[in-house]
């Protein structure tokens, strides 16, 4: 039998088991049907963020960033890139931190945009400032590990 995973629904947030071999047949979540990876990171509001980053077997990679920044808005489609080629083996998320302050806070976010990535609940690396595509895939790799 195939090892399971916990999806958290990036539409509706429940929590789906999905058998690791079947991450690549684009599958559907159980309660709303809707795709379990869209190729676009969600958004995250503060009540979303904790049960992505601790229900979900995926490592998470958070932007945090806020409308107002330059260099946010000109990492933003360098992220929606990555996020085309790191879905379905990561999650990829973003949080406003104008909209989120209490999770900007709670993570010590000092600067934006900022990359972090999370296994289990836990920050396993950060990283400060704006990346291209490249650079962001390379940086995930090498902390993935």
């Amino acid at each position: 039998m195939s090892e399971s995973l916990h999806i958290v629904c990036p539409h509706c947030d429940a929590v789906n088991r999905v058998p690791a071999p079947r991450l690549d047949e684009d599958p559907n979540c159980g309660a709303c049907k809707r795709q379990l990876f869209t190729g676009h990171p969600a958004d995250l509001s503060s009540a979303r963020f904790l049960k992505h980053i601790e229900r979900s077997d995926l490592p998470v990679l958070v932007d945090f960033w806020a409308p107002w920044c330059g260099p946010c808005r000109t990492m933003a489609p360098f992220y929606e890139q990555a996020t085309q080629r790191l879905e379905p083996r990561y999650r990829v998320v973003k949080v406003n931190t104008e909209e989120a302050q209490d999770i900007g806070a709670r993570y010590a976010i000092r600067s934006i945009p900022t990359l972090a990535l999370f296994r289990n609940g836990r920050e396993i690396a950060r990283q400060p400032g704006a990346m291209d595509t490249n650079s962001i895939l390379g940086w995930v790799q090498q902390n993935s590990r």
